[in-house]
């Protein structure tokens, strides 16, 4: 009878540490918590009078990118929206797996070549299912017409899982891919080196593996993260990453090659020999949920999704603030000029949506001060 109660209370508080860590997944979640909600609200009361809306009625948008005057969403659901001369266009995606409809997954990171112009090819970051199970990949897009379809395969087999699929993309001021990958809501990966889960990694832009990276034969450019879902350089080419933390503790870190960043060992403020520690946290009473990010005039410009914002981070005095509050969850802004572009995702089904959400917004940088 005691060995029996024994195995009882054990299976009891493995359930019970199991259902708290999915609980704790949910990084992006809006929540029931009346005080998020009222926060939410409060937020919503801030001014937005300098705000320009340029596009709306988008589909849980991800990724922003801009061509001249010419700007390109990446949806969720699996969908790319041209805007142009104010117009909004529709364009269908042709992927060669199914797209995932796991929570967080779907058409995520977006990046136009640099000779797009001519190539109409672009390269994406989505997740997807198959008879072995659910994945990320990194592959080429060609724009044929308003339709984009798959072509070359960049890297595959990139974990994925319930939550955590990172997802984005840029290709950095030494001409490489960069991609964030979650950690598939299994916290080991982030630490093995024979898995591209809880990574930022480094690519050629013909799939192969840079000569140069960290680690012989390896596409890993940095580890130990959770589900990292924005980078940015700054203009003497240091990069920086946007990491979600285990349901607070959210980070943001510098980041260098073959650096350790600790995931699931140590996380926010916590320190550890060997294993770097962010340049902010929102420590363990609060959570920004940050997304994508870029820089400007020696400041982080960084998407939040819980935090329902856009942060401003400042590199020379460590301080940080809500540098647009009021317009709900935010997933991804780009800087061009003295021109913030910011999505907002209230659509994803964890917000409260405003009347024809989501959208695209615009304001003027020197307006933020």
């Amino acid at each position: 009878m005691k060995n029996v109660l024994l195995i009882f209370m054990f299976v009891t508080l493995t359930v019970g540490c199991s259902v708290n860590e999915l609980q704790n997944s949910r990084d992006e979640q809006q929540g029931s918590s009346m005080d998020l909600e009222n926060r939410e609200q409060e937020n919503r009361q801030v001014s937005t009078e300098n705000v320009e809306v340029i596009a709306e009625n988008l589909d849980v948008p991800w990724s922003i990118e801009k061509q001249g005057d010419t700007f390109y969403l990446t949806e969720r659901p699996g969908s790319i929206v041209k805007i142009e001369n104010g117009k909004s266009e529709r364009q269908s995606v042709e992927l060669k797996r199914e797209l995932a409809t796991a929570s967080e997954a779907g058409l995520l990171g977006f990046v136009l070549a640099p000779d797009f112009s001519q190539s109409k090819l672009a390269y994406a970051y989505y997740s997807y299912e198959d008879s072995t199970g659910q994945f990320n990949r990194i592959v080429t897009l060609r724009l044929n017409g308003n339709v984009w379809k798959e072509e070359k395969l960049l890297l595959d087999k990139i974990p994925s899982g319930f939550y955590h699929h990172g997802g984005r993309l840029k290709i950095g001021p030494d001409n490489k891919f960069y991609a964030t990958t979650g950690d598939a809501y299994e916290p080991e990966l982030a630490q093995d080196p024979h898995s591209l889960g809880g990574k930022i990694v480094r690519i050629n832009l013909d799939g192969t593996v840079p000569n140069d990276n960290p680690f012989q034969d390896s596409y890993i450019y940095s580890f130990g993260h959770r589900n990292p879902q924005g980078m940015t350089w700054s203009p003497d080419g240091t990069l920086y990453a946007s990491e979600h933390g285990n349901d607070a503790n959210d980070e943001i870190n510098q980041i260098e090659a073959g650096k350790n960043y600790g995931w699931p060992i140590i996380e926010g403020k916590e320190e550890k020999e060997e294993m770097v520690s962010p340049l902010f946290t929102s420590g363990s009473g609060a959570t920004w949920a940050p997304s994508g990010m870029d820089f400007y005039n020696n400041k982080l410009y960084v998407a939040a999704l819980r935090g329902t914002a856009v942060l401003e981070f400042n590199l020379e005095t460590g301080e940080q603030r809500e540098a647009i509050a009021g317009l709900g969850r935010i997933r991804d802004v780009l800087i061009e000029d003295n021109s913030l572009y910011f999505i907002s995702n209230n659509t994803d089904g964890r917000g409260n949506p405003l009347e024809n959400d989501d959208k695209l917004y615009k304001i003027t940088l020197s307006q933020l001060h």
